[in-house]
């Protein structure tokens, strides 16, 4: 038999035709993972920022709302006076008794430090920046009370703040009509080194509030406790609005409003003149990135803050008016 002969011009793949269609296909091959990982890195860094962006407008959205009804009392046109031989014990209250119900100090801070260490921010609790506290009387009135919560007794030339298992003594010393129930909000707000615990790592820095509740089955009255607001808050700044006799608004520290007020003070202070509120924050992702270096600065009113390390951050502010201070 003879071998079948090869056509003519038919014939195979040479060498070098292999090696160059195989360098084609690996360029190909990398261009297309190159693509991939970037696609992956770009989604990556998407995600980061919506990240930052939720965390930071939900966090400046709350101080933002809290801030809007800073010194609500109700139907009470004056500074209310207080009931403070009679109300029961406040556990972990901020300084003591009085703090709680300072209702006529609608707004108070502290600039960059914590004045509260001994009391209902421990030492631990605390990682950087601006105290704030927010008083006021909640939105919407009570029609019944519990036995360990404040409430605001509000009627248009007087207010008084008790506790809810001493309404019936009181019946008779408000005789002011007509007359509303308001549980007592009090918020401290502060930035916290952990979010969980301060044995968490890595360490994940938040947005935190004391804020005053129902003390349960405290037998002493009504308690302030801690609340998470929101995670990966850096620091917080606060300046504070006042009018210049041009009637322009000029903003302070917490140091230069008041050098003498304290936030157990009920007698007119300069606190009172405060007509508004800027408050900046700092926001970083949950996780570092990687092959990403941050060495950026961040400004939050006059205070600068420098990183260099691989998590990505953004600043956000916000100016609030206030209405019932």
């Amino acid at each position: 038999m003879h071998p079948i002969a090869a056509r003519p011009g038919q014939r195979g793949f040479t060498l070098i035709e292999l090696m160059i269609a195989s360098t084609i296909a690996l360029v190909m091959l990398i261009g297309v993972a190159n693509l991939y990982l970037s696609s992956l890195a770009t989604e990556k860094t998407n995600d980061q920022a919506l990240e930052i962006a939720t965390n930071g407008r939900f966090a400046i959205d709350t101080l933002r709302r809290e801030l809007l009804h800073a010194g609500f009392r109700g139907v009470t046109w004056s500074a209310p006076s207080t009931i403070t031989t009679t109300i029961g014990a406040v556990s972990n209250e901020c300084i003591g008794t009085g703090f709680a119900t300072n209702i006529r100090q609608g707004v108070w801070g502290s600039n960059d430090n914590n004045p509260f260490s001994a009391t209902c921010i421990p030492g631990t609790n605390y990682s950087v920046g601006d105290v704030l506290v927010v008083r006021r009387a909640a939105l919407a009135t009570s029609s019944t009370l519990s036995n360990n919560v404040l409430y605001l007794r509000s009627a248009y030339e007087r207010g008084e703040v008790f506790q809810g298992r001493q309404s019936a003594s009181l019946s008779t010393a408000f005789t002011q009509t007509p007359q509303y129930n308001y549980a007592l909000n009090v918020n401290v707000y502060y930035i916290s080194p952990y979010t969980t615990s301060v044995t968490e790592s890595p360490l994940v820095p938040a947005l935190y509030r004391v804020t005053l509740g129902d003390g349960g089955a405290l037998a002493n009255g009504a308690a302030m406790t801690n609340e998470l607001v929101a995670s990966n808050i850096e620091n917080m700044q606060v300046r504070y609005g006042r009018s210049t006799t041009d009637q322009n608004t000029q903003f302070y520290s917490a140091s230069n409003v008041s050098t003498t007020a304290t936030a157990t003070t009920t007698t007119s202070t300069e606190w009172d003149a405060v007509n508004s509120v800027r408050i900046w924050i700092l926001v970083r992702a949950a996780k570092p990135e990687m092959g990403y270096q941050n060495t950026g600065t961040y400004t939050l009113g006059d205070v600068t803050v420098t990183v260099n390390d691989s998590y990505r951050r953004e600043v956000f502010s916000t100016v609030v008016q206030l209405r019932n201070i």
